[in-house]
């Protein structure tokens, strides 16, 4: 098959182009429902990709990626479809949207204070769920 494109994103604006050298695919029956061919076909497809040894990333792509993943060698199995095209057009794009959360830089939160107006209806809200639970109640016996 060709080379896997990882699209781009936060931390490759560029994209990725990952050679298919680099990836190891294998090959097994698939359990399951298939009919006839079921024991026949070698469906099941198992794509294995070392990150560590990957010429594809910058250093600071592959330190993110190895830190997020923590494992210097991903494997995908794919055995939902009945044909081994399918199968391997699904984990190839299983493996490409993995390497593209991987490669996303942390968003860091900033802490905020609440604006007044937000303040403001937040307590008006708790007012009236306390006056709708008071008129709930039992009318006081005088």
């Amino acid at each position: 098959m060709d080379d896997l494109l990882v699209p781009p994103g936060p931390g490759a604006p560029g994209g990725i182009r990952v050679p298919a050298a680099e990836l190891v695919e294998q090959f097994s029956r698939s359990s399951g429902p298939g009919g006839q061919g079921v024991n026949t076909t070698d469906s099941r497809v198992q794509l294995s990709f070392d990150v560590a040894s990957s010429a594809s990333f910058t250093d600071a792509q592959r330190a993110r990626i190895l830190a997020k993943l923590g494992r210097p060698v991903v494997t995908i199995a794919a055995s939902e479809e009945r044909s081994q095209r399918q199968n391997r057009q699904a984990a190839r794009a299983r493996l490409a949207e993995l390497l593209r959360d991987a490669v996303m830089p942390e968003v860091q939160r900033r802490a905020t204070k609440p604006t007044r107006g937000s303040q403001r209806r937040r307590l008006e809200g708790k007012r009236q769920r306390a006056e709708l639970k008071q008129s709930r109640r039992r009318p006081a016996g005088d």
